[in-house]
């Protein structure tokens, strides 16, 4: 290691332990901070833990019912129903809309009486960046329902009204919570006209949920009662319609893990829309689910009994509120028979996109976390590596940074065969760069290049030397590289985790708001990136002087070398700061080996095996030999030296 590379290797480590320094909060600050973090951490106790969470949880209650209330608010006043265009459903479609709660320790569920639908789902464990309670989905624009003609009447059940029928034991204010053992449950109930009231209750379609205690896991079963005469014949099959708006839960959206629709075949892989623009997509055969997902969490409608087939669309509408985020949409059709006490059993999930937790429920629905399934080995080194690995060191309770440092010191311990191999050809290409230099005096000119490259390569023959032997360890560490790339992003572990002046692990960390916007670049300074970037040119640096005589012939690439440092100074700044922290973590301690192998290593002995080398015969190989006596064959003679 020269002393350049020692200057920008203490200069590194100087900034951050500076930095670091000049970061730590004073005594006030930290109070500030702790405070802030125990209101964070009241969010995510459940309903009764303090009087504070109440207040909250009764405060965001009051906002849904207020929002899915503001459509309806003049239902009562309005003429009477269209008979005509409703038939046997005319009475159902007016009502006063009221929301009940199914709840256990994980989760809130806020179910409509209008549609009989989940107009809301709270997340009780997490929160949004910015601290508030985390809402999948807007409540005023969720849309679910049955589509059906009856008696030749087109009935859509989003736009009637359902009566509850409580399972469970309701509490206060129209709220079920599971128990352990004792599931919150609900039956929601739409009553077609009669004129005999003794019939009046032995005929309707119910949507029957489910909510276990400790589960992300929603049980929903739409129920056929008495409706035989209801619902026209029309088919082996009805549609159920599914649309709503995706709200923002993270400070920004990461381009290769945006939301979207994905959705299983059955028995088959799993597929997904575009992450970057509007799609739509016709599934011709069945499907055992489909799921709106984003960045970290996701909402899964799955089918005991697969779906036969479906349209499905995302897109973005203009104009919308700050928290918007995507418009998912969805006609499915599912198998349907007409008799009494028909029964399509479903599940919905509502939860994180934690690859332990979708994992247990042997549905592939973890193929929704991006990490690398496109190339077999990206998604192998993260699954059974990277994954378990990174779980095992949380149990021990240490900050991420802590365990993004460990991990990557394993890592580098499995890879230093291959680097230490890396280090010996470049070795060996440093002690033939003299001979090299000769042979680039003895043909200077342009037109003599091939017998230049000619010479280079039969001295390297001779010299049992292979030019290439210090690319392969490298392209053996790229899956790693691209692996690690895929994982930081779209790990949910990272998730708000601070670590030095990073807040959030899974976001950008800044040190610097500038008051423009840089294209390409952005309106921030990431500090993690920076620093990445400047280990990466410093690391450049070393190699290229280290590959001396192979970026001599190939200047060009020498200067793209220079140049991808500086691109990924514009492509990290908007990234995970736990991917910069992890890169800028990997060039230090390449460092640290470059500087141990080299001082282990004796370029004299070196010198001196490939002298060894040249004295003896130089063997053909095989290949050579059948292009020689090919060439015989034709009547070609070898050039003999």
């Amino acid at each position: 290691m020269d002393r350049n590379a020692i200057l920008g290797l203490l200069l590194i480590l100087t900034i951050l332990i500076g930095y670091s320094i000049w970061m730590t909060p004073s005594q006030e600050e930290r109070e500030v901070m702790r405070m802030k973090q125990d209101s964070i951490e009241e969010l995510k106790r459940v309903a009764d833990s303090t009087q504070a969470v109440a207040r909250m949880a009764k405060a965001v209650e009051d906002s849904i019912r207020a929002l899915v209330r503001s459509e309806t608010a003049d239902s009562a006043k309005t003429s009477p129903p269209d008979r005509d265009k409703l038939g046997s459903f005319a009475n159902s479609s007016t009502g006063t809309e009221e929301i009940i709660y199914l709840e256990n320790n994980r989760m809130k569920v806020g179910i409509s009486s209008r549609g009989g639908k989940i107009v809301s789902v709270q997340l009780k464990e997490f929160v949004t960046w910015d601290s508030l309670p985390l809402i999948l989905f807007d409540p005023q624009k969720t849309e679910f329902g049955l589509i059906f003609f009856s008696r030749n009447r087109n009935i859509q059940t989003n736009n009637h009204f359902f009566q509850p029928v409580w399972n469970g034991s309701a509490g206060n204010e129209g709220t079920d919570t599971a128990a352990e053992g004792v599931p919150a449950s609900l039956s929601m109930r739409l009553y077609p006209d009669a004129s005999d009231t003794s019939l009046a209750r032995n005929r309707y379609l119910e949507y029957l949920y489910t909510l276990p205690h400790d589960s992300y896991m929603l049980d929903f079963r739409i129920h056929f009662v008495g409706l035989e005469e209801m619902i026209d014949p029309t088919g082996n099959y009805l549609d159920l319609f599914w649309k709503t708006d995706l709200l923002m839960q993270e400070r920004t959206v990461d381009r290769m893990n945006g939301p979207t629709i994905y959705y299983k075949y059955y028995q088959d892989e799993v597929d997904y829309l575009s992450e970057a623009k509007d799609d739509e997509e016709s599934l011709k055969t069945k499907i055992q689910w489909i799921s709106y997902k984003q960045r970290f969490f996701t909402s899964t409608l799955i089918a005991e009994e697969p779906f036969l087939n479906a349209e499905i669309k995302s897109y973005t509408l203009e104009n919308q509120g700050p928290r918007y985020l995507k418009t998912m949409e969805s006609v499915i059709a599912f198998p349907f028979e007409n008799s009494d006490g028909f029964s399509v059993p479903c599940n919905f999930y509502f939860g994180p996109n934690k690859f332990r937790i979708l994992k247990k429920f042997d549905l592939d629905l973890e193929r929704q976390i991006p990490i690398g399934w496109s190339f077999f080995l990206m998604a192998w080194i993260n699954r059974y590596i990277v994954i378990p690995v990174f779980n095992f060191l949380e149990g021990f309770g240490l900050n991420y940074g802590i365990i993004i440092l460990i991990l990557t010191i394993l890592l580098k311990i499995v890879l230093f065969p291959i680097a230490y191999k890396s280090y010996v050809s470049s070795a060996k290409m440093r002690v033939l760069k003299p001979e090299i230099d000769e042979i680039g005096q003895k043909f200077p000119k342009k037109e003599d290049a091939m017998k230049k490259q000619q010479a280079v390569m039969a001295l390297y023959k001779q010299a049992g030397v292979n030019p290439m032997a210090g690319c392969v360890p490298l392209l053996l560490q790229f899956p790693i590289l691209i692996a690690m790339f895929r994982f930081f992003p779209s790990s949910f572990e990272l998730r708000q985790q601070p670590f030095l002046w990073a807040h959030d692990l899974s976001s950008y960390d800044s040190i610097l708001e500038l008051p423009f916007n840089i294209p390409f670049y952005g309106d921030h300074v990431s500090l993690f990136t920076l620093l990445m970037t400047v280990s990466t040119i410093i690391y450049t640096k070393i190699n290229n002087d280290l590959m001396g005589s192979s970026s001599q012939q190939l200047p060009g690439m020498k200067t793209m070398m220079y140049l991808m440092p500086i691109m990924f100074l514009g492509w990290f700044n908007n990234y995970a700061a736990g991917l910069s922290y992890y890169y800028m973590l990997a060039n230090l301690i390449t460092f640290g080996q470059m500087f141990v192998i080299r001082r282990t290593i004796d370029e004299g002995k070196i010198r001196s095996k490939i002298e060894e080398n040249k004295k003896k015969p130089v063997r053909k190989s095989n290949w050579q030999k059948r292009l020689e006596d090919a060439a015989r064959k034709r009547g070609y003679k070898p050039v003999r030296k």
